[in-house]
């Protein structure tokens, strides 16, 4: 079954950067596009960064400049880079694909900036 397994969130301070790791299993990894979302207290969940297949990256407006997507087809692992971290940034980071049209979940990790 398709599995996502976050990891490197914590406590940073503002201006500080963060590298988050999901490691996929299950599926095809290389054939799939692949996303990070973020949620924060009270929120909705929404889209961070993106990922093709061939390495193509797209990110919201909102998030252009200071997040990097990137992928690793031979260990089945998509990464996100962030800095210049600011408490806004504050949620927990889901990674999550799409396999036969239903679209799957990590159990999420937490980020949390603050000083």
């Amino acid at each position: 079954q398709v599995q996502l397994v976050e990891s490197g969130g914590g406590l940073v301070q503002p201006g500080g950067s963060l590298r988050l790791s999901c490691a996929a299993s299950g599926f095809t990894f290389s054939n799939h596009a692949m996303s990070w979302f973020r949620q924060a207290p009270g929120k909705e969940r929404e889209l961070v960064a993106t990922i093709g297949v061939s390495g193509t990256t797209n990110y919201p407006d909102s998030m252009k400049g200071r997040l990097a997507i990137s992928r690793d087809n031979a260990k089945n692992t998509v990464y996100l880079q962030m800095n210049s971290l600011k408490p806004e940034d504050t949620a927990v980071y889901y990674c999550s694909t799409k396999v036969w049209n239903i679209r799957y979940w990590g159990q999420g990790t937490q980020v949390t900036v603050s000083s």
